[in-house]
């Protein structure tokens, strides 16, 4: 039996846009540090930083073997401000 390496229309399903959604509200959210990181894509970031939304849907679109929500909980919890 073949691996996914990519989620199948992942972000234009019902699940990705739910995903997209929460991911938002943590970006828009004070209480959490989600601070664009480094992209060596400078095509597609001009200025090298790649939005906390985007990082994380690839991140996921990625790996589909990946417990979607139980992720977001980690993600939520290593980016609490203290």
């Amino acid at each position: 039996m073949a691996t996914l390496t990519k989620r199948p229309d992942f972000f234009n399903s019902k699940e990705g846009e739910d995903i997209r959604e929460t991911l938002r509200f943590i970006d828009a959210d004070i209480k959490y540090n989600t601070s664009s990181s480094y992209s060596a894509n400078s095509l597609r970031y001009p200025d090298n930083k790649i939005p906390f939304v985007d990082k994380h849907m690839n991140y996921l679109n990625s790996h589909p073997q990946l417990d979607v929500w139980k992720y977001i909980a980690n993600i939520r919890l290593m980016t609490k401000v203290k």
